[in-house]
């Protein structure tokens, strides 16, 4: 098992629906792909609460999943989120991403009943002994409801081998600012109002959905970090916050795909029951854009 060197902005990518929502629309799926990499984003996210991962049958996340990595093809490395509800259900993902040429798996400990440690774990770990990729790590309570304490990340990183890096959206800068000092696990930034504080806190990417919208915005504020130029970075980060703060907040799938469609592709709207972007919304979005 060999992990990529992962770095810089990772942009995640919406999963674009016909108009009836039936179906998936892989045309527009390969002009998204392409945008992003063609921006000069550093590695693709297929598959995440961006891309509706959630909400897709067995069958739509295993065609978008090979669709990606095909398309993808290695231009820039790949994270495929492979969270699902049970253990064997996100093993069977994550074989399949493996399978099909993903470099790294995300894996979310998403759940109906509240786990224990000893539950979290064990799920970690039976992913782990499944495949022979490396995963991500990820912490995000808003959306699995578990809140994994740095205690219990640092013990599935020594116990399970390949949980070798953690993409961490609490929203608790304390989290990275721990990570730091009590490991050398790379760790990712998954807030996006977070992205400036995360960087000075030592994160070795950020995570994020806004390079659909303003990729060249996000390089520069990476390329400002790596330049230890920090008046630059904050001017570039101030800049971005009202956007970042925007689409966040929006829901991801609604804000992002109302943005490409106002940048001239079609994506479909959310799959039920998450609603499109209103009116109002799509005129705030405007003007921030602008």
């Amino acid at each position: 098992m060999s992990s990529p060197t992962l770095h810089g902005i990772i942009g995640y990518t919406i999963t674009p629906f016909s108009a009836d929502g039936q179906h998936i629309d892989l045309n527009a799926l390969g002009r998204s792909i392409d945008r992003l990499i063609a921006s000069g984003v550093h590695a693709i996210a297929p598959l995440g609460s961006t891309g509706e991962g959630a909400y897709l049958s067995d069958a739509e996340w295993d065609e978008v999943s090979a669709y990606s990595l095909a398309k993808i093809a290695r231009r820039v490395p790949t994270i495929v989120s492979v969270s699902d509800l049970t253990t064997a259900k996100a093993v069977r993902r994550a074989r399949y991403a493996e399978a099909n040429g993903a470099d790294v798996v995300m894996v979310l400990p998403a759940s109906y009943w509240k786990l224990s440690e000893a539950e979290i774990l064990a799920h970690y770990a039976a992913i782990g002994d499944s495949i022979g990729l490396p995963i991500m790590l990820y912490n995000n309570p808003a959306t699995s409801g578990t809140d994994m304490s740095v205690d219990l990340i640092l013990r599935i990183v020594k116990q399970v081998a390949n949980v070798s890096m953690v993409k961490e959206s609490t929203g608790d800068i304390q989290r990275m600012h721990q990570l730091h000092r009590r490991s050398d696990v790379p760790f990712y930034n998954g807030c996006n109002p977070l992205a400036l504080e995360a960087f000075a806190a030592g994160a070795k990417g950020w995570c994020t959905a806004a390079p659909n919208l303003i990729p060249q915005m996000n390089l520069d504020l990476y390329a400002a970090v790596l330049a230890n130029d920090l008046g630059k970075a904050r001017e570039l980060f101030y800049a971005q916050l009202p956007l970042l703060e925007f689409i966040l907040k929006g829901g991801l799938p609604a804000t992002i795909k109302a943005g490409l469609r106002l940048s001239g592709l079609e994506v479909g709207e959310p799959r039920l029951p998450v609603f499109p972007l209103g009116e109002a919304g799509v005129e705030q979005l405007k003007t921030l854009l602008r």
